[in-house]
């Protein structure tokens, strides 16, 4: 029987608090898109959305790379010459994939273990925290093929790195490597190879004892930023701060705060 595409594992830190571990499950193709991978992601995606007690998403790529991208052998054209209809493709599981991502209301860390080009590249920059290592690269290599940037990728790159830069990284397809990814602010850091994984797990372990709702508005209001004006973000702070405010999260880091003691916040959607 074939082995899945997307491999999922539950990681308990608490009887209300686990981490979920999606990892890309084609190494001997460098994890590269086909249609069952995309469609596991967004099945992984929806269960930890609905799992009341994950606090955080840790995604990965088995082997020695992180995602190739869209693997090709997939997008060639019909025998009767027929060319794909790439749109198509984004439309039905690429763009809702990111969109589901994005919407998740807990934070999604990725470890970057080698090559992410392509789709995979942005795939990685969707999630809230990205970590890579050190012989890990970044490659837009979209033009090599005659395309474009896609799930998400001249939204990000613009916003990520400002448009010379991400116009150099679309344009010219040539490879980043993490140190530079993280000096030019693509990503959150670089990290030793034998780092990578133990950081990762550190950083999911760590939001799985943080107040949820506060995680959750940050995410909604980061991304909103993108495209809000200043009035509008004043008003969504405002919205949310006062929902934060009324929550028992708020109360028990206040608590805390004041007794100089280590905080103790409420389960998912307690708080």
């Amino acid at each position: 029987m074939e082995e899945s595409p997307v491999l999922v594992e539950i990681c308990e830190v608490a009887p209300d608090a686990n981490y979920h571990i999606v990892t890309l499950n084609r190494p001997q193709k460098l994890n590269a898109f086909i249609g069952p991978l995309v469609g596991a992601l967004n099945a992984a995606f929806d269960a930890a959305g609905r799992d009341k007690t994950c606090r955080a998403v840790l995604l990965t790529g088995a082997g020695r790379g992180f995602c190739a991208g869209q693997d090709l052998s997939e997008r060639l054209a019909a025998a009767d010459g027929t060319p794909p209809d790439l749109g198509a493709s984004l439309e039905g599981w690429g763009n809702p994939l990111i969109r589901r991502m994005r919407a998740l209301p807990v934070p999604i860390v990725c470890a970057v273990n080698g090559v992410a080009a392509g789709a995979g590249a942005n795939l990685a920059l969707a999630c809230d925290i990205v970590l890579a290592a050190r012989s890990a690269s970044f490659i837009q290599a979209f033009a090599r093929i005659g395309l474009m940037p896609d799930l998400g990728g001249t939204f990000l790159l613009t916003r990520l790195a400002g448009s010379a830069r991400a116009r150099g990284l679309a344009l010219l397809a040539e490879p980043l490597s993490a140190a530079h990814a993280e000096e030019w602010g693509l990503i959150w850091k670089s990290v030793e190879d034998d780092a990578l994984m133990s950081e990762a797990h550190a950083l999911c372990q760590r939001f799985c004892a943080a107040p949820h709702a506060a995680l959750a508005a940050i995410k909604r209001s980061i991304d909103a930023a993108a495209t809000n004006s200043l009035d509008q973000q004043l008003d969504l702070e405002r919205d949310l701060q006062r929902g934060l405010g009324r929550t028992p999260d708020f109360a028990e880091g206040v608590r805390a705060f004041l007794g100089k003691r280590p905080a103790v916040f409420g389960p998912r959607g307690g708080g």
